[in-house]
């Protein structure tokens, strides 16, 4: 899956660096393998007759006249595909959402569309009312599978009326380039929304909604995947506004999203739904994927190759540039000491960081952690680390994230690259753009957060 693989190998000068790289991409393509939504789908539904099993849960689809599959995310594609071959002709329609710019998969009882990511658009509303309008329409006698993962929630946008698409658009943008987390995020959007934070649960009038989720929330909240429009809120009105005053935004956003986050604290507009809320009785939810599986997968492949590998987390946060710091410090306590791990071996780091814009550069979080790591292991040999998103996006980029070496620094002498101002511009896109490591995969139709890892031979 990682398109130019070769070429990431070939660019150290030398031979132990090259072999370190090796095992680095390898790792990744391995990885993504391991997290493709079609064959987390496969590995964890199953139908046997008139049952359909579902991570541990069975349901008889014999209680049900129509199965009905909706979703929205980067994953929902292929997930939806997966369940047309489990499903048969026992699934009799419904709909999901993917971003526009990938491949619309190839359905014949589900409609899919596409929409905006990440900023949402009117196709999104547009979806979202289709949706809607499909699940109102459901009655006790049928069964709603709902196909959720990351993405879904710029794809699937209903703002609370008189708020417009482009208001929320507008405060997305903001709070995304404030360095806010996902779960911070997602609670704005929640209370901005009419379809997420469990209205899609509250609006529907199927007898049973099976949840399957693809996370790409650092410890898999439920209610922050896609922004939980089948999963019951903890957050409230009040947390919305914290979140906004916390990065200084309060004054920036439109007055309407104002006004509706101030009516909803005071009671005048309903609370998102609660887990006391009758509604989610009848829904189920399975996370099938997640950063954890991709680490363990990552860890699998190098152990197989001999190297000691230890995952050292799953659930990363924090700045990037940071992370990227950490990483390479303790390759280079390895390098040098034989601590904490002895050589040669290998660590794994996941989760999902942020970048704290501040310049007017192009990059992303992968690649600005992967940037400062090539600062802290400048002149080890041996030694090679990369950073990737799993959905092959690293911020407004065609890059998957970076490879960096013991030997990236000087290599970039030679282009006349100036390290520290293109860091503090956030432009690690073009520090790695003459020195051909960006890693490039493609949209995956996937997305758990994202992978680092380095190896010390």
């Amino acid at each position: 899956m990682i398109l130019n693989k070769a070429g990431l190998i070939e660019n150290s000068p030398d031979r132990l660096g090259r072999r370190a790289r090796r095992l680095v991409v390898e790792a990744l393509d391995y990885t993504l393998a391991s997290v493709d939504p079609h064959r987390l789908v496969s590995q964890h539904v199953k139908r046997r007759g008139d049952r359909l099993l579902a991570n541990g849960e069975t349901i008889r689809l014999d209680d049900y006249d129509g199965v009905f599959v909706v979703g929205a995310g980067k994953a929902s594609g292929a997930m939806t595909e997966a369940l047309e071959e489990i499903l048969g002709n026992r699934l009799k329609g419904g709909l999901v959402v993917v971003p526009v710019e990938q491949r619309l998969p190839e359905l014949r009882r589900v409609k899919a569309v596409g929409a905006a990511h990440p900023i949402p658009d009117e196709n999104s509303v547009r979806a979202a009312k289709e949706l809607a309008m499909l699940v109102e329409k459901l009655n006790n006698r049928d069964l709603l599978i709902s196909v959720i993962s990351g993405g879904g929630s710029a794809l699937l946008a209903l703002p609370v009326e008189p708020l417009t698409i482009a208001d929320k658009g507008r405060i997305v943008q903001l709070v995304m380039n404030a360095g806010a987390t996902i779960v911070e995020l997602n609670t704005v959007r929640k209370h901005l929304s009419a379809i997420k934070g469990g209205w899609l649960a509250r609006r529907s009038a199927a007898g049973k909604i099976l949840g399957l989720l693809v996370s790409d929330v650092v410890g898999d909240r439920l209610d922050s995947i896609a922004s939980g429009p089948t999963s019951p809120d903890p957050t409230t009105f009040p947390d919305a506004i914290e979140v906004l005053k916390r990065y200084n935004l309060w004054e920036s956003i439109p007055k309407v999203a104002a006004d509706i986050l101030r009516e909803g604290s005071r009671g005048t507009i309903p609370e998102t739904p609660k887990a006391s809320d009758p509604c989610f009785r009848k829904v189920s939810q399975h996370v099938i994927g997640n950063n954890r599986v991709a680490c363990i997968s990552a860890q699998r492949y190098l152990r197989s190759k001999g190297v000691r590998t230890k995952i050292l987390s799953s659930s990363t946060t924090g700045e990037a540039r940071y992370l990227g710091s950490f990483i390479g410090s303790l390759a280079r306590e390895i390098v040098r000491f034989d601590e904490p791990f002895r050589k040669p071996c290998a660590f794994v780091v996941g989760g999902e960081t942020t970048v704290r814009v501040t310049g007017s550069g192009l990059g992303g979080r992968n690649q600005e952690c992967a940037m400062a790591c090539a600062r802290e292991i400048q002149g080890l040999g041996g030694v090679a680390m990369a950073s990737i998103g799993t959905d092959g996006i690293d911020g407004p980029t065609d890059a998957a994230g970076a490879v960096v070496d013991g030997m990236t620094l000087s290599r970039s002498e030679a282009f006349k690259l100036k390290f520290d101002e293109l860091l503090a511009e956030n432009d690690s896109y073009r520090f790695f753009l003459p020195l051909k490591d960006h890693v490039m995969t493609g949209r995956t139709n996937t997305n758990v957060n994202d992978v680092a890892i380095a190896v010390m031979l």
